[in-house]
C-alpha cells in the first residue's frame, strides 16, 4: 500500500466509514478535527510501518500520551486499550490483533465482542 498525503487520507476516510469517528484506544466519540491516525506500532522512522494494517484513528490526548511508547507497554498500561483495539482494530495485522487478545484476556475479548454487537445492550 503506498504511503504519503493522499495514502494517510484515504486510510483515514476508510477508517472513519469502518467505526465513525471513534478513538480505537479510549472508544470516546471524537470531532473530525479531534482525530489523528496513529502508528499502533511505532514507526520510528521506518515507511514500512506506514501500511494501513499498522494504523488506527486515535483521539489527540490519547496519541500524545502514547509517543512513542511500544505498542506493548501501551496496552499493559491501561487494559481496556486492548478490548477496545479488538473492537476497532479489526483490520490490523494478525501479530497486533493476537496481541491485543492475548492482553485483554478471555473476559476482555468477550467483552469486546459483547460491546460490538449493534443490538448491545439489547440483545436477548
Amino acid at each position: 500500500m503506498p504511503t504519503g498525503r493522499a495514502a494517510y487520507a484515504d486510510t483515514r476516510k476508510w477508517l472513519v466509514a469502518q467505526h465513525g469517528l471513534t478513538c480505537a484506544y479510549c472508544a470516546r466519540k471524537v470531532t473530525a478535527r479531534g482525530l489523528t491516525l496513529d502508528h499502533v506500532a511505532p514507526r520510528r522512522g521506518m515507511t514500512a510501518y506506514d501500511r494501513r494494517d499498522n494504523l488506527v484513528l486515535c483521539c489527540l490526548a490519547c496519541n500524545i500520551e502514547k509517543a512513542d511508547k511500544t505498542t506493548m507497554a501501551w496496552l499493559l498500561a491501561k487494559r481496556s486499550r486492548a478490548v477496545n483495539l479488538i473492537r476497532f482494530g479489526t483490520h490490523l495485522s494478525q501479530q497486533l490483533v493476537e496481541m491485543a487478545h492475548d492482553l485483554a484476556g478471555p473476559g476482555g475479548v468477550a467483552l469486546a465482542a459483547r460491546l460490538s454487537d449493534p443490538d448491545y445492550p439489547y440483545s436477548d
